[in-house]
């Protein structure tokens, strides 16, 4: 019953703010320095395309692609007119090493514009070559993350991964083959596919612990409104009971000899490397998003550049950031996502929220606290508030329902 709240709760007030209407001119707000600032880099170029992924890709083709990492080079010397700098970097897809070379350039140029100090990767299977981690490990990447998604051979081809990047046991030696090399390697994984057993996630499990890999993803499978019919042809219909006895038990098996990074990022590191993770929305109250169809959070104001990549290459050869539409958060809207973005990654500091808003930020937040705490999701203490065991799975649930209602907006600007 409290899941389903949540759930209905969450989609209604989420969906509400993803809408962007009534602006006729986006915008970007003036640049300043911040040093907790990202920069989101969108590559996205595929050798082909997963059925249940509705991030803006497209299938591969070099020269597209090589001015397109020239156009995103161009793109972030925009950023740096506009005076904004960045200390981290996560470069997302699509797959950012689909070439390589241009990712290395892309990466160097970053660090003569800005005052970069950690940078994360995401890539596939197939890319965990020699010389690829050679050029990532030249280039100062700190974190790799590889889409694994799972080892099972017969989920792997429901997929249409296996013929792309081999059977579960091959990708599992391409892992281990890897660790050490950087100072995070995380596996990207998914659960709750409907034709995915008890057994076949405690496999996956089993691989992950005896690899005892850096760090572990593990989403909730996400449909998009478009991508449904897809999803469920594949692997039939997606069954929500079964997800919170998945996560329960995927939380069971790796602790404790990982730790919660966020409600559905498991970490063996306690120093500094394991702050990246996937969501870096939790660690970096700003963010910018450069690339076709990447989405930036920057002083309250959420955009969107365009999706169509030939315009958007277009657009910043002419000088200009490539908007398709901005909205600007209200008071209320800003604390309600900083409220959602640090407890996913486990606690709320209240004297660096009232400091952020000069002043009361309670009278944004009272219903909402109180709903969890009777539902038993957050305890208080020391003037922060802290997520439970038990309400951890909650905000799975919300942060499903917050990159559905992004997927779904996606969707809509690609249509």
């Amino acid at each position: 019953m409290i899941n389903t709240w949540i759930t209905r709760i969450a989609r209604r007030e989420i969906s509400r703010s993803m809408t962007f209407t009534g602006q006729d001119k986006p915008a970007i707000p003036p640049g300043d320095v911040k040093e907790s600032r990202l920069l989101y880099l969108h590559v996205p170029f595929c050798e082909r395309l997963c059925p249940y992924c509705s991030f803006n890709r497209v299938t591969f083709e070099e020269a597209l692609a090589r001015d397109y990492f020239a156009a995103l080079r161009k793109e972030m010397h925009l950023y740096r007119e506009a005076g904004y700098d960045f200390s981290g970097i996560y470069a997302g897809g699509g797959t950012p090493t689909i070439l390589i070379d241009e990712l290395e350039a892309t990466l160097a140029q970053a660090r003569t514009f800005f005052n970069i100090r950690e940078v994360s990767v995401e890539t596939n299977p197939n890319h965990l070559t020699d010389e690829n981690i050679r050029i990532l490990k030249r280039a100062g990447v700190n974190r790799l993350s590889v889409g694994i998604q799972s080892f099972d051979d017969g989920l792997l081809q429901s997929m249409d991964r296996y013929e792309k990047y081999g059977s579960g046991r091959e990708i599992a030696a391409r892992m281990k083959s890897t660790l050490g090399c950087f100072d995070t390697l995380n596996a990207d994984m998914i659960f709750n596919f409907s034709s995915q057993t008890p057994e076949s996630l405690d496999r996956d499990l089993d691989i992950l612990t005896e690899m005892a890999v850096d760090q572990v993803t593990y989403y909730p499978l996400m449909v998009s409104d478009v991508t449904r019919e897809k999803v469920e042809k594949a692997f039939g219909r997606v069954n929500g009971l079964q997800e919170e006895r998945f996560y329960r038990r995927i939380a069971k098996r790796l602790l404790p000899g990982y730790r919660f990074s966020s409600s559905w990022c498991f970490s063996r590191r306690t120093s500094a490397p394991a702050s990246i993770i996937d969501e870096y929305v939790v660690d970096y109250d700003d963010y910018a998003g450069l690339g076709s169809g990447s989405i930036g959070y920057l002083k309250g104001t959420c955009y969107a550049n365009t999706f169509n990549i030939t315009e958007y290459i277009d657009r910043v050869e002419r000088g200009n950031i490539p908007l398709m539409a901005s909205r600007n958060f209200g008071r209320k809207e800003r604390i309600h996502y900083d409220f959602l973005m640090k407890l996913f990654g486990g606690r709320l500091d209240l004297p660096w929220l009232r400091e952020k808003y000069e002043g009361n930020v309670f009278r944004h937040l009272w219903y909402v606290i109180l709903a969890f705490r009777l539902a038993g999701g957050l305890r208080y203490w020391d003037d922060q508030f802290f997520v439970t065991d038990r309400g951890r799975y909650y905000w799975v649930i919300m942060m499903r329902e917050f990159f559905t209602a992004v997927n779904n907006f996606r969707d809509f600007c690609r249509i």
